[in-house]
């Protein structure tokens, strides 16, 4: 009982304390700290400054989509007509999961087909001295197998006008994006350079990301992708508002910008007397006359003594005397059977059986084929290599970043994977802008994925933190099993409280010698096993009571010799007797 009382206090202590230290500050319950917990709220977000803004799709405006955005009727060209057809198909719908109510994104639904789609700017971007920010969300809902998920900036022209002929030779400006296929992982950023001299134009690729970026092709979350474009020809790329890439376009690009200013001149031909040999042998060296060049590299070691007990005369293996033929062996088909040989057993004593060879050593003459020693080449006039001529299409371009102005924004892809979702695409001047626009849909995406993915433990450790008091809920709510396992532990059971309580009794009685009813051996034995029991001070205690004669009558009758005390009858005239101890 002292246990239970103990454990009762003190949680009772605690539970009160817990209690008493919110008491004063708030009071609330659990239903209450459920109800405040504010949900992700999502609104589609507007550019903070629209003049600074030159696209702004987040695609939540269903006919707004159907009324900017152009689905390519074009083929394909140089390929089989089956498969030339952009016949991928495009949706406007919601994530797979963790979504925010009202949020959708531009779904590319089919895989194995081609898919082109796309839209012109709300103004034309001209490369000039304003930077260029390009920013868009990538979802692979499905992962990625092979196949890109990149956009491109179409280039002011004729062949931007109408978009309903948007295909894969379509002229761009820039393509950025991420891009795999097997383990072939890439984020490209490619631009197309004008020659300044004869105005063609050549793709220059970046160099591959500085940080590791597999994960954002297996993890099915989604990824927010940044290019940013300064007019000092500098560059940054980010995924997630992490920095995996930069440079500049003047020196990390293949191939390069600008052109040498010298080439190699294609019409010069190495002389015919261009010695390029740095060693010759010497052509005044002649063999030695005891040059034995066909002495053999080893020879038998005429040293050497066969070993005692070498049986010369006993094969190392013998046809086994046990073999049988098998009895489907047809001699026309397999030829003529032969037992099957095993080791001799008379060679496994001996050192040896068969012929005997000495060992082989190296030949001390052996000198191999003579060749002449090598000496410096008197006449080597080094590697040769054309001589340098200046670059007839050299440039030098300082401003790699003054790029064709881009009109139009487009999806042109193909891809092993199914629903490809983009959203929330932002092409501004101001990073702020575009910093804004991620806070704004991005990052309440990633927080609502967070949320749905927290565990139980982890929420109830953010309420806590929050409302305090629910640390005396938890008590409460965890003392209940313990207050009760902890009273089944401390509570006797109800029949090893009667057997004591019935040992008590029969070991009081046998202290007081009580007379007892005379009851089967069997049973008063089992009553005296139990109350032996409890300890040798009761024992020593009834031995003194047995020595001493019980009653007058009982002296007397000692003292005149007639022997032990007789038994009182009862006064129903039952016989009583003591119960003796063994």
């Amino acid at each position: 009982m002292n246990c239970r009382i103990k454990v009762f206090i003190f949680i009772v202590l605690i539970s009160a304390g817990a209690l008493g230290e919110n008491n004063d500050d708030e009071e609330v319950t659990v239903e209450t700290v459920e109800e405040t917990i504010p949900d992700i709220k999502y609104e589609s977000p507007v550019p903070i400054d629209p003049k600074k803004v030159y696209f702004a799709e987040h695609f939540d405006d269903l006919a707004h989509f159907q009324k900017r955005w152009i689905k390519s009727q074009a083929k394909k060209d140089g390929i089989e007509e089956e498969i030339a057809k952009y016949d991928g198909r495009w949706e406007v719908e919601n994530s797979q999961k963790d979504n925010l109510p009202g949020d959708s994104g531009l779904v590319l639904k089919t895989k194995a087909k081609h898919a082109a789609i796309s839209a012109h700017l709300s103004k034309p971007f001209v490369f000039a001295d304003k930077p260029l920010i390009l920013q868009y969300e990538v979802l692979l809902q499905e992962g990625q197998e092979c196949g890109g998920a990149y956009l491109k900036l179409l280039s002011e022209g004729t062949e931007t006008k109408n978009l309903n002929n948007f295909h894969d030779k379509t002229p761009y400006t820039i393509m950025f994006g991420p891009d795999k296929c097997g383990n072939d992982h890439k984020l490209h950023f490619i631009f197309r350079h004008r020659n300044p001299i004869n105005g063609s134009l050549e793709e220059k690729h970046c160099q591959k990301p500085k940080e590791r970026i597999e994960e954002y092709f297996s993890d099915k979350l989604p990824h927010l992708y940044t290019l940013i474009l300064n007019p000092d020809n500098t560059y940054e790329i980010s995924v997630d508002k992490k920095l995996v890439n930069s440079g500049s376009l003047l020196e990390d690009f293949v191939p390069p910008v600008n052109p040498p200013a010298e080439i190699d001149d294609p019409n010069d031909k190495k002389p015919e007397d261009w010695d390029e040999r740095e060693k010759i042998p010497d052509p005044e060296a002649t063999k030695p006359e005891d040059w034995d060049e066909d002495a053999p590299a080893q020879i038998f070691d005429e040293s050497a003594v066969m070993p005692s007990g070498w049986l010369e005369n006993e094969p190392s293996h013998i046809s086994d005397p046990d073999a049988i033929k098998p009895s489907d062996w047809d001699s026309d088909m397999d030829g003529e059977w032969e037992p099957p040989l095993i080791e001799n057993p008379a060679c496994t004593s001996a050192p040896g059986c068969g012929h005997w060879e000495p060992p082989l050593i190296n030949n001390p003459a052996y000198k191999g084929k003579w060749r002449p020693p090598m000496i410096d080449n008197p006449n080597y006039k080094g590697k040769w290599r054309p001589k340098k001529i200046p670059n007839p299409e050299f440039f030098n371009d300082e401003h790699p970043f003054r790029m064709t102005t881009v009109s139009a924004i487009g999806f042109e892809l193909w891809s092993m994977s199914q629903d490809i979702l983009f959203d929330n695409i932002i092409i501004t001047e101001d990073i702020t802008i575009a910093d804004k626009w991620a806070a704004d849909t991005f990052d309440k995406k990633r927080q609502k994925i967070a949320k749905d993915s927290e565990s139980l433990v982890q929420r109830l450790a953010s309420l806590t933190n929050e409302y305090p008091i629910l640390w005396a809920v938890y008590i409460l709510v965890l003392a209940v099993p313990v207050v009760f396992i902890l009273y089944l532990c401390c509570k006797p059971s109800s029949s090893a409280s009667q057997e004591k309580e019935e040992l008590s009794q029969a070991a009081e009685k046998k202290k007081t010698d009580e007379a007892t009813e005379d009851i089967e051996e069997n049973e008063v034995n089992e009553v005296e096993d139990e109350v032996e029991g409890d300890g040798d001070a009761i024992d020593d205690e009834e031995e003194e009571k047995n020595s001493e004669p019980d009653s007058e009558e009982d002296n007397e009758a000692i003292e005149s010799g007639e022997g032990e005390p007789k038994s009182k009858p009862s006064a129903d005239g039952t016989r009583k007797r003591k119960a003796r101890k063994e």
